[in-house]
């Protein structure tokens, strides 16, 4: 039973109580989540299908099963459907695809010296945390300035713990000296409870009190300390100048701005926290074709506050439906009010018109992009006789120094530009290469691959699988990878190697396609040949950085990494307590006993594994 006469035989069993209703296809995979007031009304409207556009006409004709989960409220239930959607990914539900955690500063305080620092996950370690921040880079730009401001420490405790003299950062006045003594715990405190009091809008307050003191300062002709006063007040009010739009009189808020053009939608979001501008980010869900901004905005909302509180006022560009409903089940994740405007004049209507802009700005550039990327590949498809343009490229590349620390990589890409939720690295496992041998590198590489993409996608309908693989080399790497291909019974992936030229001048590259006798050589200033060497380069530089990651992780192995019970805190926590490895080895039982999280027990373990003894 498929389809609508399914969904006409469930309606029978379905409460007319709210809940979310999740419609699967034959195969278990999740093609719909949605929420109801009431369950049995709101599926019923899934069996006219008149009245249904053609998407999800096309989504009914698939549903082979239908799940509910009855909840409480309305307000429950619209919780349940965003986290369900996030979980599930359903390809007929609106998507926010980039939903990356974001940075925030903290102000440290388990140590004696508090510590100015950028923060992403949980917020487990004890101090204040500002933000969230829309990027590292609005974060890093803060961070520079607050340095300057109010001269706390940035660097780690160990680092601090291990110096005497004080760092190149003390000498360009962006720090205060503390781990050589060059200033006071109480007045470094204050330094704290200023950058405090600043981050939680009270910046004017700050000034005045900074500018004050350059004035009693330059009175009594201290004119050294009077410039520091000056430069602190400077520092300040870069941070003011940056600020593009304000909302002044406001704490906390964020402003959601929605534009849709030809059949896309962009959502803009600025943050503002204490008053000040965080800066935005751009988002572009996907399956917003023919859904109204009301509907988007909505699905937007659920998922983009799933995992993060919301602040208690968002201001949007256009009201949606069910405006109080939305509010209050986002007030039950922030556990306090949330209140939600589509204001119509004053400040608050400049701040999203502003957001409004960017948003259409935004979308323009990303719809023009996407125009030239689909050009490219219908290029690209011509040049290897494909039947249709490839929406998924896979390119391969390794990296290892001398065969050490051998990292495999495969970067993504498609009519949207780079993939890159979808990147992997692959670190090299076979014991018997002969060190170095590229060939052999990628014979692993690509077997590891189409092994996991038989077993995770067999009948190639989830996306996983490329229409065509790009490998960084010449006739033996594309001769491998072929063979590899062809123990696996895989005969329609489309293959091309491009090699570097003579002397591997960029612009003389050599590409080789299976069944061609002779290489393929583009024109120097080809568009396709740029558009290959931009995703050979960028797979180039994810296995780059890939091997030295691994490369650091080796570097930074100790024999604490060999003792059963310690994991990476208890690592870190010994290392911080005694400087080094060599420090932990020289430790006595009680000493060793000293650092927390480490019993009796613990401690004579890591003391015998240093000494040879048990």
């Amino acid at each position: 039973m498929i389809g609508i006469e399914l969904l006409e035989n469930e309606l029978k069993k379905l409460p007319l109580q709210p809940g979310v209703y999740r419609m699967q296809d034959a195969k278990g995979d999740v093609l719909y989540v949605g929420k109801a007031k009431s369950l049995k009304k709101r599926v019923s409207a899934y069996t006219k299908l008149d009245r249904l556009p053609d998407r999800l006409k096309r989504m009914v004709s698939r549903v082979a099963a239908l799940e509910v989960v009855v909840t409480r409220t309305e307000a429950e239930a619209l919780l349940l459907e965003s986290n369900l959607i996030k979980e599930f990914r359903p390809h007929f539900n609106i998507l926010l695809k980039d939903d990356k955690s974001f940075p925030f500063i903290l102000l440290a305080s388990d140590h004696p010296w508090p510590r100015l620092m950028k923060h992403r996950g949980a917020k487990s370690q004890k101090g204040d945390y500002f933000g969230p921040f829309a990027s590292g880079t609005a974060v890093n730009v803060t961070l520079n300035i607050l340095q300057r401001a109010f001269l706390l420490r940035t660097c780690s405790d160990a680092v601090f713990s291990n110096r005497t003299r004080p760092c190149l950062l003390y000498q360009i006045k962006r720090c205060s000296g503390p781990c050589a003594g060059r200033i006071s715990s109480e007045a470094y405190a204050a330094l704290a409870n200023e950058a405090r009091d600043f981050l939680t809008g009270r910046s004017h307050v700050i000034q005045k009190a900074l500018a004050a003191r350059m004035e009693e300062a330059a009175q009594e002709l201290e004119y050294e300390k009077a410039a520091q006063f000056r430069d602190r007040i400077q520092a300040l009010s870069r941070i003011q100048a940056r600020q593009d739009i304000s909302l002044a009189g406001m704490s906390d808020a964020d402003v959601v701005a929605l534009h849709q053009d030809g059949g896309r939608a962009c959502v803009q979001v600025f943050f503002f926290r204490a008053g000040q501008n965080f800066g935005n980010r751009a988002y572009f869900p996907a399956g917003t074709e023919g859904e109204t901004g009301g509907d988007v905005l909505t699905a937007f909302l659920g998922q983009f506050y799933a995992n993060r509180p919301p602040p208690s006022l968002v201001l949007l560009s256009e009201p949606i439906p069910e405006t109080a409903l939305v509010a209050e089940a986002l007030s039950i994740r922030a556990g306090r009010k949330v209140d939600l405007q589509a204001p119509e004049r004053g400040d608050k209507k400049k701040a999203v018109d502003h957001a409004l802009v960017n948003a259409r700005e935004a979308l323009a550039r990303r719809l023009s992009e996407n125009a030239l990327q689909r050009e490219m590949l219908e290029k690209l498809a011509d040049l290897a006789k494909l039947e249709s343009v490839p929406e998924r490229i896979e390119v391969y590349d390794n990296s290892h120094v001398m065969g050490t620390s051998a990292v495999g990589a495969m970067i993504v890409a498609g009519p949207e530009g780079f993939l890159k939720s979808a990147y992997r690295r692959f670190n090299i496992k076979s014991t018997d290469l002969t060190p170095g041998d590229d060939f052999a590198m990628m014979k692993e590489v690509l077997t590891r691959r189409f092994l996991r993409a038989q077993k995770e996608d067999p009948e190639r309908d989830k996306g996983l699988w490329p229409d065509l693989v790009l490998i960084d080399g010449g006739l033996g790497q594309l001769h491998a990878v072929q063979e590899v291909l062809s123990e696996e019974g895989i005969e329609d992936v489309a293959l091309i190697a491009i090699a570097k030229g003579p002397d591997r001048n960029a612009g003389r590259e050599r590409l080789f396609l299976p069944g061609l006798d002779a290489p393929i050589q583009l024109p120097e200033r080809d568009p396709v040949l740029y558009f290959l060497q931009r995703l050979r380069d960028e797979a180039h530089r994810f296995a780059v950085g890939s091997h030295r990651a691994r490369r650091s992780m080796a570097i930074g192995a100790t024999p604490l990494d060999e003792i059963e019970g310690i994991g990476a805190g208890r690592k870190k926590a010994l290392l911080n307590h005694f400087g080094s490895g060599g420090g932990v080895k020289e430790a006595s039982v009680e000493e060793l006993m000293k650092v927390p999280g480490i019993s009796r027990p613990l401690a004579k373990k890591i003391h015998d594994r240093f000494h040879g003894e048990g």
